[in-house]
């Protein structure tokens, strides 16, 4: 390959702290393109669009939005009143990007409370962004350290020269190092386990193709491209000894809304006895949606199913999809879930209250 994607920062400040910096995941595996984001506008974008995506990723992208933006604020407002008016009104156009992915949501009200709590501390307007744009480039940093922690817990879950199956992308392009369900798979190169990982391709939008098989294979995992309906087949051969995947949002039952087939994967291992893992920051468990059935589901475009990725148009004229973006996967059918903190099993709803 001429190009190592692992070598590049998936979303960053840049150096002049005018503009988010981030991968366009929508030119991979073809193109490896930075983008330079300083309007609200493009920040909604990149995140609509998937230019940027993976909850931790979002998250991320989106404290170094607001902090941006802020910064533009705050050359025309000295006041902190019709700073923070304008503020909010950004805050709560980016929170409408997406929303599944709690990390949205959680890492904008994070810097929010930090934006208030600088106020009332007797903060000027210059120092509250000041603030701000350390408590940004605090939550990459603690997304580091959490999906590293999350790998240690992980790699505990399997033994050398095990075979891993994932689904859509959990990966470094997901977060800012490491990725969630594919932390232990990077922990365990690092160590010699030589595993062998199957990756869904994850249609509609090829995430595990364009996104997953790429770095892997970019990092010298022994990776296996497979279709999403080819997932019953590896386990029947015994090809498949775990299943890790990423997480939008967690429900206090242990439910989990991830991208859509992650639930007939979890059926599938399920019906062949094969431990099912869920990687999950503590920062994607909603102790306040009690199960599943609470979480919105993110409706996509049906171009994105029709003629995303032909030259010509492959289905009817007319017809009608249905084309969400997750799907929810019930926790009767999750052997663990794997946090920064530790890991929690079944009952969800006693052993996550633990880690969040």
């Amino acid at each position: 390959m001429s190009e190592n994607i692992m070598t590049y920062e998936t979303v960053d400040l840049s150096d002049d702290d005018e503009g988010v910096i981030i991968i366009d995941q929508t030119r991979l595996p073809g193109k490896v393109e930075m983008i330079r984001l300083r309007t609200a506008q493009e920040i909604w974008d990149a995140i609509y669009l998937l230019k940027v995506r993976g909850a931790p990723a979002i998250g991320v992208a989106a404290a170094f939005g607001i902090y941006v933006l802020a910064r533009q604020i705050a050359e025309e407002e000295k006041e902190f009143s019709g700073f923070y008016k304008r503020f909010r009104k950004q805050k709560e156009y980016l929170d409408s990007a997406r929303p599944t992915a709690v990390n949205l949501t959680w890492a904008l009200n994070r810097m929010d409370k930090v934006c208030r709590k600088a106020h009332e501390d007797g903060n000027d307007v210059p120092k509250i962004v000041e603030i701000l744009g350390r408590e940004a480039r605090e939550i990459k940093e603690e997304d580091v350290r959490v999906c590293r922690a999350i790998g240690e817990y992980g790699l505990s879950l399997v033994k050398p020269g095990d075979g891993i199956l994932t689904h859509c992308n959990a990966g470094q392009l997901a977060t800012c190092k490491y990725g969630t369900a594919t932390a232990p798979i990077y922990l365990g190169q690092e160590r010699g386990y030589r595993f062998r990982v199957f990756a869904d391709e994850t249609r509609p939008l090829l995430q595990g193709a364009r996104l997953t098989a790429y770095e892997l294979h970019s990092a010298g995992v022994d990776v296996t491209l497979i279709c999403d309906n080819m997932s019953g087949m590896v386990m029947k051969n015994g090809w498949v000894n775990a299943v890790f995947v990423g997480c939008d949002r967690v429900a206090a039952n242990g439910d989990v809304a991830n991208k859509i087939g992650t639930s007939v994967v979890a059926a599938v291992a399920k019906q062949y006895g094969i431990p099912f893992y869920v990687c999950a920051p503590t920062s994607t468990i909603d102790l306040d949606t009690p199960t599943g059935a609470e979480i919105t589901i993110e409706q996509r475009p049906a171009e994105e199913v029709t003629e995303m990725w032909y030259k010509e148009r492959m289905a009817p004229e007319g017809v009608k999809v249905f084309n969400p973006a997750f799907d929810v996967t019930d926790h009767e059918l999750i052997t663990a879930i794997v946090t920064e903190h530790g890991i929690a099993r079944a009952p969800f709803t006693e052993s996550l209250k633990k880690y969040k």
